[in-house]
């Protein structure tokens, strides 16, 4: 069965007009629902996913369409923070380890390299000799993405590109799927002096990803001939990148736990630690791989 899926997928998402299908797909999904279908369409979709309603903020009736629901925000205190590093986001950890060569594994037999990922030398240079995550959020989890720990911002790019799926399929078919697919790309710096990344990457029916501390960065809006915008963040820090309408914003700091981004429909997150972060974390290669196939909540401490 499995395999004729895949040969299904492998015929049929090529020919698929994913950048329109997405766009549309989040467009109906966030129409605001009748009065008299909202509650059962709500609780439909809550029980096919099988999502834990108790953890929503507001009650399932306040929802007033799938997508206001499907980035619901949770209530206070259901994501306690633990001790040092934690997991950004509900996810299925689907790879993990040291970055060789600066490129990450995207599946057994293919990967990508990470200055194509953050398209952006001088950011990818700092990972070099690190360590990564790759999470696989799916439409059960949590949507929003956090700050792992402590860190200021210093860049933001938005890339615009495809919509393939981020599934399994997705990830032995389509090599270096996390750089093609559109995606938001994020530096920060810990209070150590060290560098964190995570990159949103979006995927078929993700057609808006919004960053959290930064009101111009919203992927669903779709001007003619997007093209990628750069922001840096606190000065002249470090040198700016060469993107083009690159433009500064001063420090801006966030707490372990302050929300990051959101995600309008599941997709992944790539985190990338520099070497020094990775080796302060004994994170290596082995203990970190031992974490792919975990289901993880957002504010765990990351234990290896």
């Amino acid at each position: 069965m499995s395999k004729f899926r895949d040969q299904v997928l492998s015929a049929v998402m090529p020919l698929l007009p994913k950048d329109d299908l997405s766009y549309w797909t989040g467009r109906l999904l966030h129409q605001k629902l009748p009065d008299s279908l909202r509650l059962r369409a709500l609780s439909a979709f809550a029980k096919a996913y099988n999502i834990n309603i108790d953890e929503a903020e507001k009650p399932l009736a306040e929802y007033e369409s799938i997508g206001d629901f499907f980035t619901r925000k949770l209530k206070e205190d259901v994501r306690p923070l633990g001790s040092g590093l934690v997991h950004p986001c509900d996810a299925k950890i689907t790879e993990a380890g040291a970055i060789r060569n600066a490129k990450i594994p995207q599946v057994k037999g293919i990967s990508y390299p990470i200055p194509a990922l953050l398209q952006n030398d001088e950011m990818a240079s700092r990972f070099t000799g690190g360590s990564f995550v790759t999470y696989y959020l799916c439409p059960t989890d949590y949507h929003r993405v956090h700050a792992p720990i402590d860190f200021s911002v210093e860049w933001v790019t938005h890339i615009p590109g495809a919509f393939w799926p981020v599934n399994g399929w997705s990830v032995r078919n389509v090599p270096q799927l996390y750089t093609i697919n559109e995606r938001v790309a994020m530096v920060f710096r810990t209070n150590e002096g060290e560098s964190l990344a995570l990159i949103m990457v979006a995927a078929t029916n993700v057609g808006a990803i919004s960053i959290s501390f930064d009101e111009r960065i919203k992927t669903d809006v779709r001007p003619k001939g997007r093209k990628r915008v750069d922001y840096t963040y606190g000065g002249d820090t470090f040198d700016s990148p060469k993107g083009p309408k690159a433009s500064s914003r001063a420090p801006l700091h966030l707490k372990k736990g302050d929300e990051v981004g959101v995600f309008s429909m599941g997709s992944s997150v790539v985190m990338l630690l520099d070497q020094s972060l990775a080796a302060r974390l004994s994170f290596a290669d082995n203990s970190l791989h031992s974490l792919c196939g975990q289901a993880v909540k957002l504010g765990r401490s990351i234990k290896v």
